[in-house]
Protein backbone atom coordinates (compact mmCIF):
# COMPACT_ATOMS: atom_id res chain seq x y z
CA UNK A 1 0.00 0.00 0.00
CA UNK A 2 2.99 2.72 0.88
CA UNK A 3 4.67 1.78 -2.55
CA UNK A 4 1.49 2.22 -4.33
CA UNK A 5 1.03 6.03 -2.56
CA UNK A 6 4.65 6.71 -3.20
CA UNK A 7 4.18 5.15 -7.20
CA UNK A 8 0.63 7.60 -7.27
CA UNK A 9 2.85 10.57 -5.57
CA UNK A 10 5.62 10.41 -7.85
CA UNK A 11 3.19 10.03 -11.07
CA UNK A 12 1.43 13.45 -9.92
CA UNK A 13 4.83 14.94 -9.08
CA UNK A 14 5.97 13.87 -12.94
CA UNK A 15 2.54 15.00 -14.62
CA UNK A 16 2.75 18.68 -12.52
CA UNK A 17 6.47 18.57 -13.80
CA UNK A 18 5.58 18.11 -17.18
CA UNK A 19 2.89 20.17 -17.28
CA UNK A 20 5.09 23.48 -15.32
CA UNK A 21 7.65 22.89 -18.61
CA UNK A 22 4.59 22.91 -21.21
CA UNK A 23 3.57 26.05 -19.85
CA UNK A 24 6.39 27.90 -19.42
CA UNK A 25 6.27 30.94 -21.99
CA UNK A 26 8.90 31.35 -24.55
CA UNK A 27 9.56 34.41 -26.43
CA UNK A 28 11.79 36.28 -28.88
CA UNK A 29 11.35 39.31 -30.58
CA UNK A 30 14.30 41.35 -32.98
CA UNK A 31 14.82 44.56 -34.86
CA UNK A 32 17.37 45.34 -37.64
CA UNK A 33 17.40 49.47 -36.97
CA UNK A 34 14.60 52.17 -37.59
CA UNK A 35 14.53 55.53 -39.23
CA UNK A 36 13.08 56.77 -42.66
CA UNK A 37 11.95 53.71 -43.87
CA UNK A 38 9.27 54.12 -46.37
CA UNK A 39 7.56 51.73 -48.95
CA UNK A 40 7.51 54.36 -51.55
CA UNK A 41 11.28 53.94 -51.17
CA UNK A 42 11.32 50.00 -51.46
CA UNK A 43 11.06 47.73 -53.94
CA UNK A 44 9.03 44.83 -53.58
CA UNK A 45 12.48 42.63 -54.21
CA UNK A 46 14.20 44.77 -51.31
CA UNK A 47 10.87 44.10 -48.69
CA UNK A 48 11.03 40.29 -49.33
CA UNK A 49 14.42 39.91 -48.60
CA UNK A 50 14.90 41.72 -45.68
CA UNK A 51 11.55 40.13 -44.72
CA UNK A 52 13.54 37.05 -45.15
CA UNK A 53 16.45 37.97 -43.58
CA UNK A 54 14.50 38.60 -40.39
CA UNK A 55 13.08 35.03 -40.39
CA UNK A 56 16.24 33.64 -40.68
CA UNK A 57 17.47 35.52 -37.76
CA UNK A 58 13.74 34.38 -35.57
CA UNK A 59 14.32 30.99 -37.27
CA UNK A 60 18.00 31.36 -35.61
CA UNK A 61 16.76 32.59 -32.32
CA UNK A 62 13.64 30.64 -31.83
CA UNK A 63 15.69 26.94 -32.63
CA UNK A 64 17.37 27.56 -29.41
CA UNK A 65 14.59 28.34 -27.40
CA UNK A 66 12.38 25.77 -29.10
CA UNK A 67 15.12 22.69 -27.62
CA UNK A 68 15.24 24.22 -24.64
CA UNK A 69 18.24 26.77 -25.07
CA UNK A 70 18.96 29.68 -22.78
CA UNK A 71 17.64 32.92 -23.48
CA UNK A 72 21.06 33.90 -24.08
CA UNK A 73 22.43 31.50 -26.52
CA UNK A 74 18.94 32.86 -28.64
CA UNK A 75 19.77 36.26 -28.37
CA UNK A 76 23.46 35.73 -29.89
CA UNK A 77 22.25 33.57 -32.77
CA UNK A 78 19.82 35.91 -33.79
CA UNK A 79 21.82 38.65 -33.94
CA UNK A 80 24.58 36.88 -35.38
CA UNK A 81 22.59 35.82 -38.06
CA UNK A 82 21.45 39.70 -38.49
CA UNK A 83 24.83 40.36 -38.36
CA UNK A 84 25.86 38.78 -41.17
CA UNK A 85 23.77 40.32 -43.49
CA UNK A 86 24.52 42.99 -45.46
CA UNK A 87 20.88 44.95 -45.47
CA UNK A 88 21.66 45.78 -41.68
CA UNK A 89 24.05 48.17 -40.10
CA UNK A 90 25.91 45.73 -38.25
CA UNK A 91 28.64 43.36 -38.72
CA UNK A 92 28.80 42.77 -42.53
CA UNK A 93 26.63 45.71 -43.50
CA UNK A 94 28.66 48.12 -41.05
CA UNK A 95 28.52 52.00 -42.41
CA UNK A 96 31.28 53.60 -42.87
CA UNK A 97 32.93 56.31 -40.25
CA UNK A 98 34.65 59.28 -41.40
CA UNK A 99 37.66 58.02 -42.65
CA UNK A 100 36.18 55.43 -44.25
CA UNK A 101 36.76 52.28 -42.18
CA UNK A 102 34.35 50.71 -39.82
CA UNK A 103 33.68 50.85 -36.36
CA UNK A 104 31.30 48.16 -34.68
CA UNK A 105 30.30 48.11 -31.06
CA UNK A 106 27.97 45.49 -29.12
CA UNK A 107 26.35 44.47 -26.17
CA UNK A 108 24.89 41.60 -24.40
CA UNK A 109 22.96 41.18 -20.88
CA UNK A 110 21.12 38.53 -19.30
CA UNK A 111 19.02 38.72 -16.44
CA UNK A 112 20.81 36.04 -14.68
CA UNK A 113 22.60 37.69 -11.74
CA UNK A 114 22.85 40.48 -14.44
CA UNK A 115 25.63 39.49 -16.05
CA UNK A 116 26.39 42.28 -19.19
CA UNK A 117 29.48 42.24 -21.48
CA UNK A 118 30.29 45.02 -24.44
CA UNK A 119 32.44 45.95 -26.96
CA UNK A 120 33.15 49.51 -28.54
CA UNK A 121 35.18 50.79 -32.05
CA UNK A 122 36.17 46.76 -32.77
CA UNK A 123 37.42 47.02 -36.41
CA UNK A 124 38.57 42.98 -36.84
CA UNK A 125 35.71 40.79 -35.25
CA UNK A 126 33.69 39.41 -37.47
CA UNK A 127 31.11 38.78 -34.91
CA UNK A 128 30.82 41.59 -32.19
CA UNK A 129 28.20 40.03 -30.23
CA UNK A 130 30.24 37.04 -30.06
CA UNK A 131 33.02 38.68 -28.17
CA UNK A 132 30.92 40.84 -26.41
CA UNK A 133 29.37 37.72 -24.85
CA UNK A 134 32.98 36.68 -24.09
CA UNK A 135 33.89 39.85 -22.16
CA UNK A 136 30.73 39.21 -20.04
CA UNK A 137 31.76 35.29 -19.25
CA UNK A 138 35.62 35.60 -19.52
CA UNK A 139 36.84 38.74 -18.13
CA UNK A 140 36.29 40.26 -15.08
CA UNK A 141 35.08 43.23 -16.83
CA UNK A 142 31.77 44.34 -18.48
CA UNK A 143 33.25 46.86 -21.68
CA UNK A 144 36.18 46.82 -23.70
CA UNK A 145 37.17 49.22 -26.77
CA UNK A 146 39.19 49.94 -29.40
CA UNK A 147 42.58 48.32 -29.25
CA UNK A 148 42.39 47.02 -25.93
CA UNK A 149 39.41 44.86 -26.88
CA UNK A 150 41.19 43.65 -30.40
CA UNK A 151 43.87 42.54 -28.04
CA UNK A 152 41.18 40.39 -25.60
CA UNK A 153 39.76 38.73 -28.96
CA UNK A 154 43.47 38.01 -29.77
CA UNK A 155 43.21 35.36 -26.85
CA UNK A 156 40.16 33.61 -27.74
CA UNK A 157 40.72 31.58 -31.19
CA UNK A 158 37.38 30.60 -32.02
CA UNK A 159 36.51 34.38 -32.75
CA UNK A 160 37.25 34.74 -36.56
CA UNK A 161 38.61 37.64 -37.50
CA UNK A 162 38.69 39.78 -40.32
CA UNK A 163 40.06 42.42 -42.54
CA UNK A 164 38.54 45.89 -41.79
CA UNK A 165 37.52 46.30 -45.46
CA UNK A 166 35.31 42.49 -45.09
CA UNK A 167 32.88 44.76 -43.73
CA UNK A 168 32.57 47.32 -46.95
CA UNK A 169 29.22 47.00 -48.75
CA UNK A 170 28.63 49.64 -51.93
CA UNK A 171 25.37 50.41 -50.43
CA UNK A 172 27.27 51.97 -47.37
CA UNK A 173 29.84 53.15 -49.29
CA UNK A 174 27.23 55.32 -51.52
CA UNK A 175 25.68 56.60 -48.13
CA UNK A 176 29.15 57.88 -46.18
CA UNK A 177 29.42 59.56 -50.10
CA UNK A 178 26.40 61.35 -49.90
CA UNK A 179 26.80 62.17 -46.09
CA UNK A 180 30.19 63.61 -47.31
CA UNK A 181 28.68 66.31 -49.86
CA UNK A 182 26.27 67.05 -47.38
CA UNK A 183 28.18 68.03 -44.99
CA UNK A 184 30.01 69.56 -47.47
CA UNK A 185 27.31 71.78 -49.02
CA UNK A 186 26.12 72.90 -45.53
CA UNK A 187 28.07 72.31 -42.11
CA UNK A 188 24.91 73.65 -40.05
CA UNK A 189 22.68 70.99 -41.39
CA UNK A 190 22.44 70.06 -37.87
CA UNK A 191 19.67 67.81 -35.77
CA UNK A 192 17.39 68.27 -38.84
CA UNK A 193 19.56 66.35 -40.98
CA UNK A 194 19.98 63.41 -38.24
CA UNK A 195 16.54 62.72 -37.68
CA UNK A 196 15.64 59.80 -38.52
CA UNK A 197 19.03 58.73 -40.46
CA UNK A 198 21.45 56.18 -40.27
CA UNK A 199 19.30 54.14 -37.31
CA UNK A 200 20.41 50.53 -38.30
CA UNK A 201 21.65 48.44 -35.40
CA UNK A 202 20.31 45.39 -34.91
CA UNK A 203 19.24 43.66 -31.78
CA UNK A 204 17.52 40.71 -29.87
CA UNK A 205 15.53 40.19 -26.79
CA UNK A 206 14.88 36.66 -25.76
CA UNK A 207 12.72 34.65 -22.62
CA UNK A 208 13.55 31.39 -22.11
CA UNK A 209 11.89 28.34 -20.76
CA UNK A 210 13.62 28.57 -17.27
CA UNK A 211 12.16 32.42 -16.84
CA UNK A 212 15.83 34.19 -18.08
CA UNK A 213 15.64 37.39 -19.75
CA UNK A 214 18.75 37.69 -22.13
CA UNK A 215 18.84 41.28 -24.86
CA UNK A 216 21.35 41.85 -27.32
CA UNK A 217 21.90 44.73 -29.96
CA UNK A 218 25.17 45.16 -32.26
CA UNK A 219 26.12 48.18 -34.63
CA UNK A 220 28.12 49.64 -37.13
CA UNK A 221 26.75 53.32 -35.52
CA UNK A 222 26.38 56.49 -37.75
CA UNK A 223 27.88 56.95 -40.92
CA UNK A 224 30.24 59.22 -41.33
CA UNK A 225 30.62 59.55 -37.45
CA UNK A 226 33.83 61.16 -36.24
CA UNK A 227 36.75 61.13 -33.37
CA UNK A 228 35.55 57.15 -32.45
CA UNK A 229 32.07 58.41 -31.42
CA UNK A 230 30.57 55.25 -29.57
CA UNK A 231 26.37 55.62 -29.76
CA UNK A 232 23.93 53.41 -26.99
CA UNK A 233 24.44 50.06 -28.19
CA UNK A 234 27.10 49.31 -26.38
CA UNK A 235 25.93 50.79 -23.76
CA UNK A 236 24.21 48.79 -20.76
CA UNK A 237 20.74 51.04 -19.31
CA UNK A 238 20.97 52.87 -23.00
CA UNK A 239 20.83 50.56 -25.90
CA UNK A 240 20.44 47.21 -23.87
CA UNK A 241 19.09 46.11 -20.77
CA UNK A 242 17.76 42.88 -19.65
CA UNK A 243 16.51 42.07 -15.55
CA UNK A 244 13.93 39.68 -14.00
CA UNK A 245 11.27 40.96 -15.55
CA UNK A 246 12.30 42.91 -18.21
CA UNK A 247 14.56 43.31 -21.27
CA UNK A 248 15.32 45.80 -24.03
CA UNK A 249 17.46 46.31 -27.20
CA UNK A 250 17.32 49.94 -28.32
CA UNK A 251 17.42 51.61 -32.10
CA UNK A 252 18.03 55.50 -33.20
CA UNK A 253 20.05 58.38 -32.70
CA UNK A 254 22.27 57.19 -29.73
CA UNK A 255 22.84 59.93 -28.02
CA UNK A 256 19.83 60.76 -26.52
CA UNK A 257 19.00 57.12 -25.52
CA UNK A 258 22.10 57.59 -23.61
CA UNK A 259 21.26 60.70 -22.29
CA UNK A 260 17.72 59.06 -21.24
CA UNK A 261 19.11 56.15 -20.66
CA UNK A 262 16.41 54.02 -22.55
CA UNK A 263 16.65 50.48 -21.77
CA UNK A 264 16.93 50.76 -18.30
CA UNK A 265 14.11 53.36 -17.81
CA UNK A 266 11.93 51.40 -19.38
CA UNK A 267 12.27 48.46 -17.28
CA UNK A 268 12.41 50.76 -14.24
CA UNK A 269 9.14 52.14 -15.10
CA UNK A 270 7.70 48.63 -14.39
CA UNK A 271 9.85 48.00 -11.37
CA UNK A 272 9.25 50.80 -9.65
CA UNK A 273 6.05 52.50 -10.96
CA UNK A 274 3.95 49.38 -12.02
CA UNK A 275 3.83 49.62 -15.37
CA UNK A 276 3.18 47.64 -17.89
CA UNK A 277 5.39 46.83 -20.90
CA UNK A 278 3.61 48.80 -23.42
CA UNK A 279 2.43 51.48 -20.88
CA UNK A 280 6.35 51.52 -19.78
CA UNK A 281 7.51 51.46 -23.51
CA UNK A 282 5.49 53.63 -24.75
CA UNK A 283 6.01 56.73 -22.75
CA UNK A 284 9.27 56.43 -23.23
CA UNK A 285 9.72 56.07 -27.11
CA UNK A 286 6.89 57.93 -27.67
CA UNK A 287 7.06 60.63 -25.05
CA UNK A 288 10.41 60.92 -23.50
CA UNK A 289 12.73 60.89 -26.58
CA UNK A 290 10.75 63.14 -28.94
CA UNK A 291 10.55 65.68 -25.98
CA UNK A 292 14.40 65.93 -26.14
CA UNK A 293 14.91 65.82 -29.83
CA UNK A 294 15.91 62.49 -30.80
CA UNK A 295 14.00 59.61 -32.40
CA UNK A 296 14.31 55.68 -33.22
CA UNK A 297 12.53 52.63 -31.12
CA UNK A 298 12.93 49.75 -28.57
CA UNK A 299 11.97 45.53 -28.92
CA UNK A 300 10.77 44.89 -25.29
CA UNK A 301 9.29 42.18 -23.43
CA UNK A 302 8.76 40.51 -20.01
CA UNK A 303 8.97 37.97 -17.76
CA UNK A 304 5.41 36.67 -19.43
CA UNK A 305 6.31 36.78 -22.44
CA UNK A 306 4.54 40.23 -23.51
CA UNK A 307 6.21 41.83 -26.26
CA UNK A 308 6.18 46.05 -27.10
CA UNK A 309 7.84 46.82 -30.32
CA UNK A 310 7.18 50.98 -30.30
CA UNK A 311 8.86 53.60 -32.86
CA UNK A 312 8.42 57.25 -33.33
CA UNK A 313 9.74 57.04 -37.10
CA UNK A 314 8.58 56.11 -40.24
CA UNK A 315 9.60 52.34 -40.00
CA UNK A 316 11.43 49.72 -37.88
CA UNK A 317 12.48 46.29 -38.96
CA UNK A 318 11.15 44.19 -36.63
CA UNK A 319 10.21 40.18 -35.97
CA UNK A 320 8.19 38.07 -33.22
CA UNK A 321 7.59 35.03 -31.76
CA UNK A 322 5.42 34.75 -29.05
CA UNK A 323 4.96 33.18 -26.14
CA UNK A 324 1.57 31.09 -28.43
CA UNK A 325 3.56 30.81 -31.06
CA UNK A 326 2.52 33.25 -33.27
CA UNK A 327 4.66 35.03 -35.27
CA UNK A 328 5.71 37.65 -37.77
CA UNK A 329 7.67 40.23 -39.36
CA UNK A 330 6.96 44.11 -40.12
CA UNK A 331 8.56 46.75 -41.49
CA UNK A 332 6.82 49.86 -41.91
CA UNK A 333 4.34 52.13 -39.23
CA UNK A 334 1.26 51.01 -40.64
CA UNK A 335 1.91 47.28 -40.32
Amino acid sequence: MRFLTFLLLAATAMTATAQDEAVSPTALVIHGGAGVIERASMSAGDEREIRAALDAALDAGHAVLARGGSALDAVEAAVVSLEEEPRFNAGKGAVFNAEGRHELDASIMSSDARQAGAVASVTTVRNPIRLARRVMEQSPHVMLMGAGAERFADDHADLERVPNDWFDTEVRRGQLERARQREAGDRQAGAAELRGRYFGTVGAVALDAQGRIAAATSTGGMTNKKWGRVGDSPIIGAGTWADANCGVSATGWGEFFIRNAVAHDICARMAYGGASLAEASDAVVMEVIPAHGGDGGVIALDAQGNIALPFNTAGMYRGWVGPDGSRGTAIFGDE
